[in-house]
This record gives C-alpha cells, structure tokens and sequence, in this order.
C-alpha cells in the first residue's frame, strides 16, 4: 500500500470552540487529557503556543517513557489548529500532520473533526493511532466538564 494514511475522528463537546481550541495549548489542561493514559505519570508538557513553535508531551508508563513532539503549523481560534506529530518509535525528524477543524453547534457545543495523515510506511499504526486518539477526545470531554462545574 503506497497511498497515505488518513484518519478522521469526529467529536461533539458540549462546551463552546474557544474552551474546546484553549485546551489543546494549555499546558495545565492538556497535561490532563493529551496522550495521558489512565495508568500513566504525566512528566512533562510543555507547550510554546504560537506558529513554529513545539511542544513536547511525556509520559511514563509500565512499558516506559512515552514523548510525544508537536510542532505548530497553524494556530487560528478558536476555528482550526494544524500541527505537525512525532512519537516513539518514529525518530525525530520524521512527523506527521493532525488538523482540528472547531466548529459551533446550534445549542453552544462545539464539533471537532480530527484529521491525521501519516505516511503509507505507517500504516500497521492507523488502528493503535485511531483507539489513541478516540480515548484522548472522550478525556478531552471529561477534563472539559470536570472543569465547568
């Protein structure tokens, strides 16, 4: 298979797209939600929120340290956030591309449609990459309604 690799997850947030966009590049609530898995130490989380900048994310876990590397490529609130990713096993200098398209619901909710394309050499990882992603999207949501009430 030569064709890129490309996943879509879409998930509804009942809080508005700028609490929805503000977490991604909040270290304090990212760290809650991005790449955290339930038996997991959060170690760092670092972000540098603006076009070029990076952000690295690790994680201990029983299998060991986990980083993940982000790098911004598009940053527009509250409406779309391009960045580029790398985690282990890939080495540094190769990535892939996530988007997060925001859009509003009628009743104040928020749509988010994740997109990440990867290269073909990656696709024995589209599955593991979609179960990730989904579980980071349903913390995401818990982390968001924890901190409304």
């Amino acid at each position: 298979m030569n064709e890129p690799v490309r996943l879509t997850i879409t998930r509804d947030f009942a809080a508005p797209p700028t609490r929805v966009f503000d977490a991604w590049l909040d270290p304090a609530q990212a760290r809650r939600f991005l790449f955290a898995t339930p038996g997991g130490e959060m170690l760092a989380c670092a972000i540098d929120a603006r076009v070029g900048g990076e952000a690295l994310i690790v994680e201990r876990r029983a299998t060991g340290d986990a980083a993940h590397r982000l790098r911004f490529e598009a940053i527009d609130r509250p409406r779309r956030l391009v960045f580029l990713f790398g985690a282990d096993p890939a080495p540094p200098d190769q990535w892939t591309r996530v988007t997060l398209d925001l859009a509003p619901l009628p009743r104040g909710g928020t749509r988010l449609t994740l997109t990440h394309e990867m290269a073909p050499e990656w696709a024995d990882y589209a599955d593991r990459t979609r179960e990730g992603w989904t579980m980071i999207l349903e913390t995401l949501g818990k982390t968001l309604e924890n901190d409304h009430g």
